[in-house]
This record gives C-alpha cells, sequence and structure tokens, in this order.
C-alpha cells in the first residue's frame, strides 16, 4: 500500500514536472532505441569475427608443426561465445552481460595468442590465405572497437538520464534502471583501435581489444 502510495506520489510529480521542463520521457525511447541499434551493431562485428575464425583455423591446420594447445584454446574459446545466447534482452542483465563480455575477451585473448605464435612460421605468414585473412581480422577488430565505442556511449547517457533530475523521477515512477556497459582496465584502449599485423616476428603486434593484459 506504502509503496503504490509513493508511486503515486511519484507520478504526480513528474507531470508536474512536464509542465515545466519536462520529465525525460522522450529521451528514454530515443536513448533505448540508440542502444538497441548500438548493441545490433557490436553483435554484428562479433559474430563476423567468429565466422572468420574457422577460415583461419583451416589455414593453421596446415602447418603440420603449430602450437596445437594455442590452436585449441582458439576452438574452444570461439565455442564457448558463440554458445551464449546474445539476445536484446541481455543488455537488461547485468550478470549475463558480464558473462557475455568475458566469453569475448577470453576469446579474444586466445587470438592474439595465436596469431601471435604465427609469427614464428615464415611459411604461414607467407601463405596467401593467411594473407587475405590478415585484413580481414583487420578490419574486423577495428569495426568492434568503433562499434563498442558507440554502444559505451549510448548507455552513458542513457544511464545518466537514469540519474539527473528531473528525469530520475520518472526513471523511479516507470521502472527505467540503469544499463550495464563494457569496462575496459584502460580506457585509452577504447580510443585507438587495435591492430592485427602479421608482419616480421621482429615488429610487435598489438593486442586485440578486450585481450588480458
Amino acid at each position: 500500500m506504502t509503496s503504490a502510495l509513493h508511486r503515486w506520489i511519484a507520478l504526480l510529480l513528474v507531470a508536474a514536472t512536464l509542465s515545466l521542463t519536462g520529465c525525460g520521457y522522450n529521451r528514454f525511447q530515443s536513448g533505448s532505441e540508440q542502444i538497441k541499434a548500438s548493441w545490433s551493431e557490436v553483435l554484428s562485428q562479433y559474430q563476423r569475427r567468429a565466422d572468420l575464425i574457422p577460415n583461419l583455423v583451416n589455414v593453421v591446420q596446415g602447418q603440420a608443426d603449430f602450437e596445437r594447445n594455442t590452436l585449441q584454446a582458439v576452438v574452444e574459446a570461439r565455442a564457448k561465445a558463440t554458445s551464449i545466447q546474445a539476445t536484446p534482452e541481455l543488455v537488461n542483465d547485468p550478470q549475463a552481460f558480464q558473462k557475455f563480455q568475458q566469453a569475448q575477451k577470453d576469446l579474444s585473448g586466445s587470438l592474439s595468442r595465436l596469431l601471435v605464435v604465427a609469427e614464428n612460421y615464415p611459411a604461414l605468414r607467407a601463405n596467401q590465405g593467411f594473407i587475405d585473412l590478415q585484413a580481414q581480422l583487420e578490419g574486423t577488430e577495428n569495426r568492434i572497437a568503433v562499434a563498442r565505442n558507440r554502444y559505451i556511449t549510448a548507455v552513458k547517457n542513457y544511464n545518466v538520464t537514469v540519474h539527473s533530475f528531473p528525469s530520475n523521477l520518472t526513471a523511479w515512477a516507470l521502472g527505467y534502471k540503469e544499463k550495464p556497459n563494457f569496462t575496459v582496465e584502460n580506457e585509452q584502449a577504447i580510443s585507438k583501435p587495435p591492430v592485427v599485423e602479421f608482419g616480421p616476428a621482429t615488429k610487435p603486434m598489438a593486442p586485440a581489444l578486450g585481450a588480458p593484459k
């Protein structure tokens, strides 16, 4: 009863605020749509990377003495990442979102390790299929970085609306809650797209976004 009374009071406050400065309802709607669009792009780019990995594995398997543990780690990480149902509702579930993020981070780490090890195999680096995958993976990692940045910005703006007055009254009354966001140890990592290179072994390769430090 008390909860219902509080909600009615909040609704009255929202109505009063709307006549002055607006309650932020439209901002919630536009912000929600922006998050959905940004999230769809993130998923699209992660899926594009997942689709490239089997081709990479097939090419690397042609190198008879390639480190099998490194290759198997990529296969297993991809299987784990693609097993998660990344539905639109996932962005409203902090635990599920964290699980998804960790799976993608693990895949980035194992993939980076494989590419570093590949530097030690001149024949593999000279393989045309491997060279073609270089450009595709580099482009995909760049797209992932851009898509993640857009999602991070969209969620940040939405969460600011959730906590700002007077829109926080609308959030409380209508049940709008803060949405989970990507986390990074170094914020500069999301401002500069990673580079995937298959150059000479003497030239260091930048880690893929999300790879363990």
